[in-house]
């Protein structure tokens, strides 16, 4: 597992967050840059699974699925337009200097 966390924006999130992220040395990937646009979550899932990263999602459909059970990498929900793209950035932030990647298993956090 990364020394690190290690986010991955879904589709509906701001590509800007992504370039704040990056700015600050935080490793993270999008949907559109991952090739996953239009693709289902269950494809979205796999990819987390697999390169082992957070979910950054406005969708609840996640957070049902982690509601049954469902193993992941960590959540991070907040609903659409709720933030600003500095509080979303400020609140990931602080995930990636104060948790390691496994605090954040199959944990979510509300933003």
């Amino acid at each position: 597992m990364a020394r690190k966390i290690r986010f991955h924006l879904d589709e509906h999130i701001s590509h800007a967050i992504a370039k704040a992220l990056r700015q600050r040395g935080i490793d993270v990937t999008t949907t559109v840059e991952a090739g996953l646009r239009t693709r289902d979550d269950d494809a979205q899932i796999a990819y987390i699974r697999r390169e082992q990263r957070v979910l950054v999602t406005s969708d609840a459909g996640f957070l049902a699925r982690t509601a049954n059970g469902e193993t992941h990498f960590g959540v991070v929900y907040y609903a659409v337009n709720s933030r600003s793209i500095g509080e979303v950035v400020t609140f990931l932030n602080l995930l990636y200097e104060i948790l390691s990647p496994e605090d954040m298993v199959n944990r979510v956090e509300y933003l």
